[in-house]
């Protein structure tokens, strides 16, 4: 029996062209995928080498007054000291003094626990009448506050989208009322807890590539300080630190050193700036508490690590 099946003749040509269709369809998903993952690293890399803040008023890591998830470096040592408005401090029940002054040091242990101490000062002016007269011309009403933070979760941990979540505490303890150096934890008696507080925070940063860092942070508060009524309330804030290119570029320099503020601290809402003045080993920090009461410092960085 004769075939009369017919051969369909190969066309090289179609060929060709599909493999060429192919391997440009192919080289154009891995320009996109190495583009998003350029774009992923450049993300994370500027999130690793954000330098969190040190909170004038407390001593520790955080924006200006309200509290952040965000954690030092491991092993990073500081020191610094601030110059603070006396009407958001609530330190004491007197129109006299205007301002007071508080130094403190700062260490994290851990990668996940930070501890630091913090003094505040008054000066006694002369011819006070708040401050008696063997008091003039000193620095009194030390006040001394521990703190502490413990990070509970790591940023990004589990999935991407996930914030780092940080617990903290302020001034838990204080001298029993009537002298005796005794300690004690409980609201009974303490007179001294001028800045008690705990709080529950968590913190989520966006990147923009080639523009900069944003810092979105929220916190439940439990404030016992005393002498003013206690709270329980939630506090909100978020923070832009630049990284713009070229950073080779003197201007653009000056401008990464920048880090602005905005916060609601569950009392009031506040504006102010972090600025590096060499490489995060010294920083000033400045703030308008309620729009309105100036506070300002300077604090130093080691990382011995």
């Amino acid at each position: 029996m004769k075939d009369t099946s017919q051969t369909i003749p190969f066309n090289t040509n179609n060929t060709i062209a599909c493999k060429r269709f192919m391997e440009a369809k192919i080289d154009g998903i891995l320009i996109i995928m190495c583009r998003k993952i350029r774009l992923i690293l450049v993300c994370l890399i500027a999130i690793s080498s954000l330098q969190s803040q040190a909170q004038a008023l407390y001593g520790t890591t955080g924006l200006l007054h309200a509290p952040t998830a965000e954690m030092q470096k491991d092993k990073t040592f500081m020191v610094g000291g601030n110059v603070l408005h006396l009407v958001p401090l609530q330190y004491l029940t007197t129109n006299e003094i205007k301002y007071t002054f508080n130094y403190y040091l700062n260490i994290t242990i851990f990668p996940w626990l930070e501890v630091g101490y913090t003094c505040t000062i008054n000066y006694a002016e002369h011819g006070s009448s708040y401050f008696p007269e063997q008091s003039w011309g000193k620095y009194t009403n030390q006040d001394r506050a521990f703190n502490a933070r413990l990070r509970l979760w790591k940023e990004g941990w589990w999935k991407p989208w996930t914030p780092q979540i940080v617990l903290g505490l302020d001034d838990p303890t204080s001298h029993e009322a009537y002298g005796g150096g005794a300690i004690k934890f409980d609201e009974d008696g303490m007179q001294n807890n001028h800045f008690t507080r705990y709080y529950l925070a968590a913190t989520k940063h966006f990147c923009f590539a080639g523009v900069g860092t944003l810092g979105v942070h929220a916190a439940y508060v439990d404030y016992r300080a005393c002498w003013f009524p206690h709270y329980r309330r939630p506090a909100a804030g978020v923070n832009f630190k630049f990284n713009l290119l070229p950073e080779d570029n003197l201007a653009v320099k000056a401008l990464n050193g920048l880090d602005l503020m905005a916060e609601y601290d569950a009392r009031t809402v506040n504006i102010g700036a972090h600025y590096q003045l060499w490489k995060d080993h010294i920083n000033l920090i400045a703030e308008l508490n309620n729009g309105k009461y100036f506070s300002g410092g300077i604090y130093f960085k080691i990382h011995l690590k």
